[in-house]
């Protein structure tokens, strides 16, 4: 719509600040990470709704040994979604992170980071029994609570080094082993790389029996105690969550996608958060976070980043311009569906100083009160991973899997977005006037 004039060390930090940000989003870890938790995403939304549904719509319909019978069914898409996630988070890591560095034999990368995060598994592990108070030793066994939501952290940290050793072994051409052109081609690669594969599994292997030799402890246990636990205890903490997906937004003004960030950074431990809160719901204990990443887009992301949807009515009750309205007409479908690309770049948001600010505090304060009222007890806490294409209204009851006071919590920050985006909306009316009559 218009073009703000800024002054050329304005315009070289911003264009220094936008080539840095971009070489972050697009290194080869950080987007293989990226793709790897969005390919497993069907599968905890799938997860979500068989929490849903075991836990609210066939409490409402069935009781008794039929409730119980048919809950099953739930419990089983868990152990296969949930209860596993560490392990399925494993081998998307491994193709994609050989996709993206051009690696050629990418399915013996993903047999190598699965047989790597088991070698690291505990030889040994502590269960209470049914119907005991004490526990005992198993050992040669898996667990869920290895391979699910607490070993995501470990899977990410085995994957990425077990990947990027395999793959430098690989490109050392005296361990390659040739079988010559007569055999099957499965056959030559899989012997193509057998003295990588030998040495990257008896790397960890000796990792896994000095850790349990010396310090009777395993990896994933020492992963999860010093690194997982004291990081998602900042990154999801209220003030770390507000800090990150606002420079998130503040990046997406500049037109490189929140996701550099937030998908990065954020939502990996948010997604630990939010199975840990399924788990606990389908189990019918204590729901243990506020924060996960059901909440944050329910009530921080509106519409879309940006919480957009408030902007799009401001746009129908109070803009003048007919360009902003018919704007507003195309962005409104999609901005239904939280896709909000349409008001972001044809508004525009983006590189538009007046339309930045409520970009990126209108999500902040939309968490900010969620948060409080969760809090103080006015509403559930986020229970069901829902699409992130659900309209809003919709995505607030189905996330606190029935609870009508999110809505209302919802609603009011929409509401409170419509006057909120409303002086800045007019502002940069008022710019864009301007710079057309000076043009």
């Amino acid at each position: 719509m218009f073009n703000i004039n800024t002054s050329p060390i304005a315009q070289s930090f911003i264009d220094k600040f936008t080539n840095f940000s971009v070489r972050i989003g697009n290194q080869i870890y950080l987007r293989s990470l990226r793709d790897a938790f969005a390919a497993i995403m069907p599968l905890f939304i799938l997860a979500g709704l068989a929490v849903l549904v075991n836990n609210v719509i066939f409490p409402y319909l069935l009781s008794g040994d039929t409730l119980v019978t048919f809950k099953v069914w739930g419990e089983f898409i868990i152990n296969g979604t949930l209860n596993i996630a560490g392990l399925l988070i494993t081998p998307m890591i491994a193709y994609y992170l050989c996709r993206n560095k051009g690696f050629r034999n990418p399915i013996a990368s993903v047999l190598i980071f699965i047989s790597s995060l088991i070698i690291m598994m505990p030889l040994d592990i502590s269960v209470i029994p049914v119907g005991s108070t004490q526990s005992v030793i198993i050992t040669k066994m898996l667990t869920y609570s290895n391979v699910g939501t607490t070993g995501i952290f470990a899977g990410i940290i085995i994957g990425l080094l077990s990947t990027s050793l395999f793959i430098k072994l690989s490109a050392v051409r005296k361990f390659n082993v040739n079988l010559g052109e007569n055999v099957p081609p499965a056959v030559g690669q899989s012997f193509s790389v057998l003295i990588p594969t030998i040495l990257t599994l008896s790397f960890f292997a000796i990792i896994a029996a000095a850790l349990h030799n010396l310090l009777h402890t395993d990896l994933i246990n020492l992963i999860s105690t010093l690194i997982q636990q004291p990081l998602r205890q900042i990154n999801t903490s209220l003030p770390g969550t507000v800090f990150i997906y606002s420079f998130g937004n503040f990046l997406f003004t500049l037109g490189i996608h929140q996701s550099v960030i937030n998908g990065v950074i954020l939502e990996p431990f948010l997604l630990i958060n939010t199975n840990e809160n399924m788990l606990a719901f389908a189990n019918g204990t204590p729901i243990p976070h506020i924060i996960n990443n059901i909440f944050v887009p329910t009530f921080g992301m509106i519409g879309g980043t940006g919480s957009t949807i408030s902007l799009l009515i401001a746009i129908f009750i109070f803009a003048k311009q007919k360009s902003e309205k018919q704007v507003a007409r195309l962005a409104l479908s999609p901005g239904l569906f939280n896709i909000n690309e349409p008001v972001i770049f044809g508004f525009p948001i983006v590189f538009n100083i007046p339309m930045m600010i409520p970009f990126v505090l209108l999500p902040a304060i939309g968490i900010l009160f969620a948060y409080f009222c969760t809090t103080l007890g006015l509403m559930d806490r986020c229970v069901v991973m829902v699409p992130w294409t659900t309209p809003p209204v919709i995505s607030a009851y189905l996330a606190t899997a029935g609870d009508w006071r999110a809505v209302v919590v919802q609603l009011i920050i929409i509401i409170f977005g419509v006057f909120f985006y409303l002086p800045f909306m007019k502002i940069s009316e008022k710019v864009a006037m301007k710079t057309n009559q000076d043009n």
